[in-house]
């Protein structure tokens, strides 16, 4: 690739960075960039690539988020433990299962997940979660560590907002500390996939770490956006990233 060719590719990585580090989804900009410069590109290669690039973004966003507000750490950290594990067991799966699988499931829950966001504004706007019994967390550990784990490790799409979404919906976090601790489990999930990718050769490595400067540039200010604008910003952007997430995914299944 020329110099242009990279520029705008850790331009991509920047932005996917920043939408990766409010609501989630950072996976849906720079997947299709990546394909886009190498029209022969393996989509495991574009995978492989891409995990590279978001592990050190999440991972700058989650210390940012760490160092300016509460997160569950007895949840948060139990989780990214065992997604570690479940999402290389997904990348293991991904070659024998078909994504045109779950595109329909994955729109469905989106679409649910908006008309319950849009209909409920108080949904994740204030913290409750004083009250969670030891049972409840245990759950969340279990969906958010292994379900999604898994499922970020075999398919991928939607992995941060559905993690936000658990962490809000079961937890009663507002949505700012939902990112926070979403950016924890997502750590363990790109972790268990990147080492699975790297196995099988799937992996452009100096691309990927060029991308992640920009990667990790653009997770640090999206944490400080979301933090100084505050969970009603979030929920917008959450509904925006949706709404593309599920148009993104029709194109795919149905164009």
């Amino acid at each position: 690739m020329d110099f242009t060719g990279i520029a705008g590719l850790i331009g991509v990585a920047t932005a996917a960075g920043w939408v990766d580090a409010v609501v989630g989804g950072g996976g849906l900009i720079l997947i299709p960039a990546l394909l886009l410069a190498f029209p022969n590109l393996p989509p495991a290669v574009a995978l492989g690539t891409n995990k590279l690039t978001a592990i050190t973004g999440t991972s700058a966003a989650a210390v940012t988020f760490a160092r300016r507000i509460k997160v569950p750490r007895s949840v948060a950290l139990p989780a990214a433990l065992l997604a570690i594990p479940a999402a290389g067991l997904g990348a293991l799966s991904a070659s024998s299962v078909p994504a045109d699988w779950f595109r329909p499931i994955v729109m469905a829950l989106l679409i649910g997940v908006a008309a319950f966001v849009a209909m409920k504004p108080s949904f994740g706007a204030v913290e409750s979660a004083d009250d969670i019994t030891r049972r409840r967390r245990l759950q969340v550990i279990s969906l958010a560590g292994c379900g999604i784990g898994f499922y970020d490790g075999v398919f991928g799409p939607g992995t941060g907002t559905f993690l936000i979404l658990t962490f809000t919906g079961l937890l009663s976090l507002e949505f700012v500390q939902s990112a926070a601790s979403a950016k924890i489990v997502n750590v363990g999930t790109n972790l268990g996939a990147l080492c699975v990718f790297a196995w099988q050769g799937n992996v452009m490595w100096s691309l990927g770490a060029a991308m992640a400067v920009g990667n990790i540039t653009g997770a640090a200010l999206g944490a400080r956006t979301a933090l100084r604008r505050g969970s009603g910003f979030v929920r917008v952007v959450l509904l925006v990233a949706v709404s593309g997430m599920v148009v993104k995914l029709a194109f795919d299944q149905f164009g």
